[in-house]
């Protein structure tokens, strides 16, 4: 007579994967192989590797704050550059696998140079970066490229670009704003709520823990707690099924390489997000202080695409669109999609990539044209 109950103990955490191999004998020889597969393919998206650069690159700069990859192109006009998220995860999801890139997405779309951001994780020494400092560092990265630039802002990246374009106007040719924050008090997201509700010192405390810096691993926990029955279970409920997919493996490792690496932030850059832009909404008000200035969004004149998911629960679409009525941008110069999907999907999804950012491409290729290449450097792909 057959007993549901596990024959051998697993409470002791140690022994529990030898009890469990006693376990699948009495299944046969291929559950014990398949057993043995799913332990070494859960250890492995558990610690994976550092997330990789799909696409060939140089390093144009390197600075206290990011590395500027530089991509080359093959057509001309003015310079590119994706400003990568730098919220907790590497910069590499502008550049996430072969076929799957917003970068070789943009390439393929024949604009003259495209860079992106490649921001540090923050050691002990950038505990007190601030904002500015890297508004300082991109404006560095922009007069390296000739002084005039199109910006393609990711979640972060997008309020960042903003921000610069607002600071710096005359040197921002066209701007994209993709999951991007521009009014955080829109809509009704976790994200909002959770910045609202849960007092500063909170976040003040978890800087100290982090001895002057925001732990990766502190936020990639509050992510997961988002979705935690996926995060925590299903996900490797998902593994067992698919353990002999080699397609569904590899793409596993991939995307688990890049979310399970977090980064760490500067612990007064942090804290900034969260107070003046996410609890006071400065920045949408007009009451920013970026590099000396009041920031008004007003200010910002060129054309600009915005991109916002349906299902985005980290920027919700308000958030995103909120930026038509706030930029000084004629309203026939901004073009606004909202897509199917997710946050992440914005960035690396089969359908934004094969469906969206190649109009955006195009949208680049021909504000980079009517702006002219006079500072469009060589190709260096």
């Amino acid at each position: 007579m057959s007993d549901a109950k596990n024959t051998y103990e697993h409470s002791v955490p140690f022994f529990w994967p030898m009890a469990a191999a006693m376990e699948w004998q009495k299944t046969g020889l291929d559950a014990v192989e398949k057993g043995l597969t799913y332990l070494d393919e859960a250890a492995k998206i558990t610690h994976p590797p550092d997330p990789k650069w799909a696409t060939k690159n140089d390093v144009l700069l390197d600075l206290d704050t990011m590395r500027l990859r530089d991509f080359g192109g093959t057509g001309g006009g003015i310079p590119v550059i994706v400003d990568a998220p730098y919220a907790g995860h590497s910069s590499t999801i502008a550049d996430y696998a072969k076929g799957q890139s917003l970068i070789e997405t943009l390439l393929d779309a024949g604009l003259g140079r495209v860079l992106c951001t490649d921001w540090k994780s923050a050691t002990p020494e950038m505990r007190d970066f601030d904002i500015d400092k890297y508004l300082a560092e991109i404006n560095v990265a922009v007069d390296e490229l000739g002084g005039r630039v199109m910006l393609v802002g990711l979640c972060q990246g997008g309020w960042m670009s903003a921000m610069y374009a607002a600071r710096f106007p005359e040197k921002v040719a066209g701007l994209v704003l993709a999951g991007s924050p521009i009014d955080t008090d829109a809509g009704h997201g976790p994200i909002r709520k959770l910045a609202h509700e849960m007092p500063l010192s909170a976040y003040q405390e978890m800087v100290e823990a982090g001895e002057g810096r925001m732990p990766g691993r502190f936020m990639l926990t509050g992510w997961k707690n988002m979705h935690a029955d996926q995060q925590y279970f299903g996900k490797f409920v998902d593994l067992y099924e698919h353990i002999d997919d080699r397609n569904f493996m590899k793409r596993t490792e991939r995307f688990e390489s890049w979310y399970e690496n977090p980064i760490d932030l500067p612990g007064r850059y942090y804290l900034q997000a969260i107070d003046l832009l996410f609890k006071q909404n400065l920045f949408a008000k007009g009451e920013f202080v970026g590099l000396g200035r009041k920031l008004d969004l007003g200010a910002i004149t060129c054309p600009a695409f915005l991109l916002a998911g349906k299902a985005d629960d980290i920027t919700t679409r308000e958030q995103v669109f909120a930026a038509e009525t706030l930029l000084g941008t004629p309203r026939k110069d901004i073009v606004s999609r909202l897509v199917e999907g997710g946050h992440i999907g914005l960035f690396m999804g089969s359908h934004t990539l094969s469906n969206v950012w190649p109009e955006i491409g195009q949208w680049l290729g021909k504000l980079g044209a009517k702006a002219g290449d006079t500072n469009n450097g060589p190709d260096r792909r």
